[in-house]
């Protein structure tokens, strides 16, 4: 009898080991299979968070098939203690582990809500946007200039948030001036800034930044990426062109992106002046006498003067011969690239077509032809 009830028992071991066993190898192919998510997610752990919370979360948007393994697997893996606030991109099909290692990883939130500094020619402006987790692309939920004199709801109720991210964006054509007025306006930075650095010499690009970080600091990174792409422009430039120097390059470059907001055109305004520096005339372009002025402080704001166009300045273009003394704008890198690789091109002359672009001649009747179209559109538009 005894010997029966320890068969049986015995059995019923085995029989238990086995069913443990087969419970705990489903469990890890729970865990490390791909998941429910049938699309993208963001996640937001906030600070003092848990594990406990964050799988619930993730059950209730469908992002695991199980909360209680979720847990199970992250204790097993030492890493229940280690998670990190903020917003985090679950892509589909993300098994237990990876969404365990994504929100345990730490380093800058890949979702949620970001804050926006555009520091542009015309003006200075904020947006808010959230990234759409479903296409990968930003949406944007609020945008005001900060000189206003209250700041909207949705941009107050996210901008101490954790998890909320922060950019400075540059538009191609701003001046050194106007990017340190706008980093003034940043309120995320600290530090002041002793001297505008000089004309040309910052890239025009999009910059993440954190809360605390220095404009002085962020301005030496804008310059070293200006550097670098000035620098691979010139090694890659093309043969015979009328600049001694790398700055004489940016110089030109400048002109060219202050000329024209045509992404297509740049190649061809960059050969009409340096067709016209080849042949010894002068560029003639309203873009530099502009800055003459206005010395890149901001907007002239009204069209040029007679007299301004006949008064003898560093930069009147129309009086002096070859490039101005200095950048007249912080190009951008397709502007530079334009500038040492220029289009194989006839033209000498251009002028605006009514359409954001440019009507190009090759000869002076030509282009006194394309000025009278102009000028009857400009009059049509003024009389409208």
């Amino acid at each position: 009898m005894w010997k029966s009830i320890a068969s049986n028992g015995l059995t019923l071991i085995i029989v238990a080991m086995i069913a443990l066993g087969a419970a705990v190898g489903w469990g890890k192919a729970q865990y490390s299979n791909a998941g429910p998510l049938e699309a993208p997610i963001c996640v937001r752990v906030t600070p003092g968070s848990n594990m406990g919370a964050v799988s619930e979360d993730l059950a209730e948007q469908g992002a695991v098939s199980s909360s209680r393994i979720f847990r199970i697997g992250a204790d097993y893996a030492n890493k229940a203690n280690q998670l990190k606030a903020g917003s985090f991109l679950v892509p589909r099909g993300a098994s237990m582990e990876e969404i365990v290692d994504i929100v345990t990883r730490g380093g800058q939130s890949t979702c949620g809500t970001e804050i926006v500094y555009r520091i542009g020619v015309n003006r200075i402006g904020v947006q808010v946007r959230e990234l759409d987790p479903a296409t990968n692309r930003f949406v944007e939920t609020v945008a005001f200039t900060p000189s206003d004199a209250e700041p909207p709801a949705e941009f107050v109720a996210v901008r101490d948030r954790s998890d909320t991210r922060y950019r400075v964006a540059l538009a191609e054509g701003v001046t050194s001036w106007q990017i340190v007025e706008g980093l003034r306006a940043v309120d995320v930075m600290t530090g002041d800034v002793a001297a505008v650095p000089p004309e040309g010499r910052l890239a025009p690009d999009s910059y993440e930044v954190v809360v605390g970080d220095d404009r002085g600091d962020l301005l030496s990174q804008m310059e070293a990426a200006q550097t670098r792409r000035l620098e691979a422009a010139w090694a890659a430039r093309a043969a015979d062109l009328p600049y001694q120097t790398p700055e004489e390059a940016l110089v030109m470059a400048s002109i060219v992106e202050k000329e024209t907001g045509v992404a297509a055109e740049r190649g061809t305004v960059a050969a009409v002046f340096v067709n016209r520096l080849n042949r010894g005339m002068r560029l003639q372009t309203d873009p530099t006498v502009i800055y003459g002025i206005t010395k890149g402080q901001g907007v002239l704001g009204r069209g040029l003067r007679q007299s301004e166009l006949r008064r003898a300045t560093p930069y009147n273009t129309y009086v002096i011969d070859g490039l101005p003394p200095t950048p007249i704008a912080n190009p951008g890198v397709a502007s530079i690239e334009a500038a040492l690789n220029p289009e194989s091109s006839p033209f000498l002359f251009f002028v605006a077509d009514g359409t954001g672009g440019h009507a190009f001649a090759e000869t002076l009747a030509e282009h006194n032809k394309n000025v009278a179209k102009w000028r009857a559109i400009e009059a049509e538009r003024n009389n409208n």
